[in-house]
């Protein structure tokens, strides 16, 4: 019989955060709960990320009510390929990606072939709440599809792959690049079986990668040996991680960033509750390294990004 103490030990000297602990300690009593809605609310994080300088991925249209679906075609006519997601949503849930269509049939990222009568459908959901958070009424965002570098074209199946980086108190602890496979149907969620690749915050490079919580060492769809993957621009996605403590007022907050082949790293949504894969996916515990921002506290609030770099380098 497994000695559950005897785990829990062990779980504890590696740094491991468990949920309890990362709901009560972190982001109960480090957040403000009425600042919650700035990440909740994907127009809201666009919002002031724009008002702040940070790049974020182009909004075509929001539709806020059912009437409004059915000009759903002219709103994209000027796009042959757009993205739909819940403004509230949470998850991946919700998201669909459309990369190609005509008047009667939709293209997936997935290549899945749907009708305009499915699209209708997927939206009066997506406004009745099926896919938000706490299931409340929502409404739509349609932006712009990520025209992703081809320096990830080996590494992801079909859609746009992320970076997910953890920010406490300013400070970027831990971060991961979320990769789509056939199984997650081109999300890059790892609940949906995308992979996760652990990286390396002084670097950007791959540290070790996992799939529905194992280890691997290559991308199930390419084969793409994923020890090499190394993220571009890494400077700038720091700085979009450096900044969003500051603008969203949240102390631990997890931010996507996504890099566009023309626009560079674009801030893609904000998450007030990251999940914890990401240590898994790093092969190190996190709250280790939030204790040592804890102790840092008052000199990191007065530093500057090359100083949290420095810091970066001390510690990660």
């Amino acid at each position: 019989m497994i000695n559950l103490f005897k785990v829990a030990k062990q779980l504890k000297e590696k740094g491991i955060l468990g949920i309890n602990s990362r709901n009560y300690d972190y982001i109960l009593s480090q957040n403000n709960r009425k600042y919650f809605p700035l990440v909740d609310d994907k127009t809201q994080t666009k919002k002031i990320a724009l008002e702040n300088g940070i790049n974020t991925t182009k909004v075509i249209a929001i539709i806020n009510y059912g009437y409004e679906i059915k000009n759903l075609l002219n709103l994209v006519k000027d796009y042959k390929e757009f993205v739909i997601k819940p403004a509230q949503g949470s998850g991946g849930k919700g998201i669909l990606v459309i990369k190609s269509y005509d008047e009667n049939v939709f293209i997936t990222a997935s290549n899945e072939l749907i009708t305009l009568k499915e699209i209708t459908q997927h939206c009066f959901n997506i406004l009745s709440g099926l896919y938000s958070l706490g299931g409340k009424n929502d409404f739509i965002i349609i932006e712009e599809l990520i025209q992703f570098t081809d320096a990830f074209k080996e590494y992801s199946f079909q859609g746009v792959p992320d970076a997910r980086i953890i920010v406490y108190r300013g400070m970027p602890v831990l971060a991961m690049m979320r990769l789509s496979t056939s199984i997650s149907k081109g999300k890059a969620n790892l609940h949906q079986g995308a992979v996760g690749v652990g990286i390396d915050l002084k670097t950007g490079e791959a540290l070790c990668a996992v799939m529905k919580d194992k280890p691997i060492t290559h991308h199930p769809d390419t084969n793409a040996d994923l020890s090499k993957l190394k993220i571009p621009f890494w400077d700038q996605h720091l700085k979009i991680a450096y900044r969003v403590c500051d603008i969203t007022h949240l102390n631990y907050v997890g931010s996507d960033i996504v890099l566009d082949k023309n626009k560079g790293a674009l801030l893609l949504e904000l998450n007030a509750r990251p999940g914890l894969a990401i240590q898994i996916a790093n092969g190190i515990g996190l709250k280790n390294r939030l204790d040592i921002v804890d102790k840092n506290t008052a000199l990191i609030k007065n530093m500057n990004d090359k100083d949290k770099f420095d810091f970066i380098c001390k510690y990660f």
